[in-house]
């Protein structure tokens, strides 16, 4: 409710006092102020929260004493191409113009699905754009590619690799077909992959979605993305005083929904699985 409206409300009971007048009172004698609404309430809790939060810290300590890369991976919001308004603003010698709705039907193209994978030791992003369906193949293969494109000359004596992900989504716990596939890049690179899951409703303390992602999106705030190369370009662009530095790769085929785990996969599942928390915790090994 706004000063004036309050003004407004305090003159029909007889009284006056003006809009600036009720801010002091409010503020200086009664200590209010205007905050926004704070998204801290939890939907859900999990009784292995704190349990699974050690066994990362335990695992991230263990792969940075010895050199060994430390992964955070995830999908980024899709992103819609075209003339389509973004929030903030941008420098500009005249006003830009985009469509008054956001509707896909208007996109130049299929939405654009950036996976990212963040390299926490190195504070190193690598972004994998990819069009069709978000799934647990693309997940793999953006693991793959950052390998190839970075991670083989940067790590090239390192053990194996550990992988920090949400437990929902293309990369979940409960997806067969993610972990068949990093099986096939494990084999590829030769280096066992462990995947540490976080626990359920904790998927914001992924370090992926504040070392990353929040500078992805400063990056395309207020300004037009009419195509997956100029998505490309705005991303690689972006650099932070802590060092941070972004290489974007576009994949070259579409993902298709619906692409299961093979029988084979599911019935003798080679997944080497931790004794406390496994459904978490585990290992793919070539």
């Amino acid at each position: 409710m706004g000063l004036r409206i309050i003004a407004e409300r305090i003159s029909a009971r007889g009284f006056c006092a003006s809009p600036g007048v009720i801010g002091q009172t409010l503020s200086g004698t009664l200590g209010l102020g205007r905050r926004k609404l704070a998204k801290d309430i939890p939907l859900g809790s999990s009784e292995f929260r704190q349990t699974q939060f050690d066994r990362i810290a335990e695992l991230r300590g263990q792969y940075e004493s010895l050199g060994w890369p430390v992964l955070s991976v995830d999908t980024k919001k899709k992103e819609l191409l075209g003339c389509f308004s973004r929030p903030g603003r941008a420098w500009t010698n005249g006003t830009l113009h985009a469509f008054d709705h956001d509707f896909g039907s208007y996109s130049n193209s299929e939405k654009a699905i950036p996976y990212g994978v963040y390299d926490a030791v190195a504070n190193e992003g690598f972004v994998y754009l990819a069009t069709g369906a978000d799934t647990g193949e693309l997940a793999a293969d953006a693991l793959r590619r950052w390998w190839f494109r970075l991670g083989q000359s940067r790590y090239s004596g390192a053990g194996g690799l550990l992988v920090l992900a949400d437990c929902g989504g293309s990369n979940g716990y409960r997806v067969p077909l993610y972990r068949e596939r990093l099986l096939d890049v494990a084999a590829r690179i030769g280096l066992p992959i462990r995947v540490a899951h976080l626990p359920p409703y904790c998927s914001k303390y992924n370090p992926i979605d504040h070392r990353l992602f929040c500078h992805l999106t400063r990056s395309i705030s207020g300004r037009l993305v009419e195509s997956l190369n100029w998505l490309q370009l705005l991303f690689s662009e972006v650099t932070t005083t802590t060092g941070l530095n972004v290489v974007c790769e576009l994949a070259k085929k579409a993902y298709k929904a619906g692409l299961k785990a093979t029988a084979s996969f599911r019935e003798n599942d080679p997944t080497i699985r931790d004794d406390v928390l496994g459904q978490f915790n585990y290992v793919l090994s070539p």
